[in-house]
């Protein structure tokens, strides 16, 4: 991922130095067991010590993989030269993707411990907001077009609940893709043990691959870049009611706009929805990385190396954008500015027509048949739409709504009676991993 979206702490998971120190805690963890595996000839205690102080630059590393064009292979004899006559136990039993895959787990660990406390994060943030807006009324949109009364409490719950769901789900996808395979070539232990791999790997915090083949599978890299692409489209999802709220004719929401930030090169009045729409944009990269995981799945045999190239990009751009657009959302989310009074004009923007719903179910219940009902209330609310005329003042001159108690029908409180019920529900949520 291109600087513009990388956080630093993230970007230094990513980086070859951080991948190729895997790369030696694997190898080294392997070389501590190899003891119990040979027994008498395994690793002197001091040969050990060797290779525990066995050191690499990425440099190196580069420079011999011209001669070997294999970066593993490169790796080991690069970190091998410098253990001194103890290197010849490096790599000992093992296959590249012993190395690689267990590695690349401990790499996706590390990377789920910031991505995923952001996650809930999101969910806290939300959820604040929309505690603070409970009772802020707005219109609900269908399609686009008013439809009835709601709060923008009740629309930000909706929002950190599925922030939530996503939370949860990284967090899933992060774990059980934290999985090693000291299995050996094409996974059969020929050369090592199934006793092995399990101490191998207990020293480095992982569990196995119950069969690797050689690699481990890669439906679980996919499950967690479709997480990824999930928790993406929610953020979108955001972001696009940010979109819409900030239109000049709507104006009930903000983005943040600092000091000296300017909208528009050409027009200085301009306040674009800038964060959101990037948000939005970002979020059709992610989805492009999980169509690619999910075709890595399907290698040939035991094993091919076509995923391999893919994960290295899709796999560092994945998680470094979403830890980004994560960030990003919760700035939005924060710190935007909501107009309430702003939300409260807009309710009246057709006339009373919003509560036709209310007048219909009204109808109904002094005895009109649902459809005759249906045919009063619609050209009543047009008329009221399209002629600017209150339609509760044309339910008052109108015989076929005598009787009905027009106060308690044009009531705001009736469609927010339930908001503080509704939002408590976020009681239940953690908003941590």
């Amino acid at each position: 991922m291109i600087s513009r979206y990388t956080r630093p702490e993230l970007g230094r998971l990513w980086t070859d130095g951080a991948r190729m120190e895997t790369w030696r805690r694997v190898e080294v963890a392997a070389c501590e067991e190899l003891p119990g595996l040979l027994g008498d000839g395994g690793p002197t205690a001091s040969e050990l010590q060797a290779i525990r102080a066995a050191t690499f630059t990425v440099q190196a590393v580069n420079e011999r993989e011209q001669v070997t064009d294999h970066d593993m292979a490169a790796f080991v004899d690069v970190l091998a030269a410098s253990a001194g006559e103890a290197g010849r136990w490096i790599h000992f039993g093992l296959t590249s993707s012993d190395v690689l895959d267990t590695a690349l787990a401990l790499q996706l660990r590390a990377v789920g411990e910031v991505v995923v406390p952001g996650a809930y994060q999101l969910v806290a943030t939300l959820a604040a907001r929309a505690r603070d807006h409970v009772r802020t009324l707005c219109v609900g949109r269908t399609h686009g077009v008013h439809a009835e009364p709601t709060t923008f409490g009740i629309k930000l719950a909706g929002f950190a609940f599925e922030a939530h769901r996503n939370a949860q789900r990284l967090e899933r996808a992060f774990a059980q893709v934290a999985v090693g395979a000291i299995s050996g070539a094409v996974g059969t232990y020929a050369s090592t043990s199934p006793e092995f791999e399990a101490r191998v790997l207990a020293r480095l915090g992982l569990v196995r691959e119950d069969v690797s083949t050689q690699v481990v599978a890669r439906d679980r890299h996919a499950e967690l870049v479709q997480a990824i692409a999930l928790a993406g489209a929610g953020l979108e999802r955001f972001a696009t009611e940010i979109r819409h709220l900030q239109r000049t004719e709507v104006r009930e929401a903000q983005e943040p706009f600092r000091a000296g930030q300017k909208g528009s090169s050409a027009m200085p009045h301009k306040r674009n929805p800038i964060k959101a729409e990037q948000i939005s944009g970002l979020a059709r990269v992610l989805r492009s990385g999980a169509q690619a995981v999910l075709e890595n799945v399907a290698l040939w045999h035991e094993r091919d190396i076509s995923h391999s190239s893919v994960e290295r990009v899709i796999l560092p751009d994945s998680t470094v954008l979403l830890d980004y657009l994560q960030q990003r959302t919760i700035v939005l989310a924060r710190e935007m500015t909501i107009d309430a009074e702003r939300m409260r004009a807009n309710l009246e923007l057709t006339h009373g027509a919003l509560f036709s719903q209310r007048v219909l179910l009204a109808l109904v219940a002094a005895g009109s048949t649902r459809d005759d009902a249906y045919r009063i209330v619609q050209e009543l609310a047009q008329r009221a739409w399209d002629d600017g005329v209150p339609l509760r003042e044309l339910l008052a001159g109108d015989e076929r709504a005598t009787g009905l108690d027009l106060d308690a029908i044009f009531d705001y409180g009736h469609y927010v009676r339930y908001a503080e019920e509704i939002v408590q529900r976020l009681d239940g949520i953690s908003s941590e991993p």
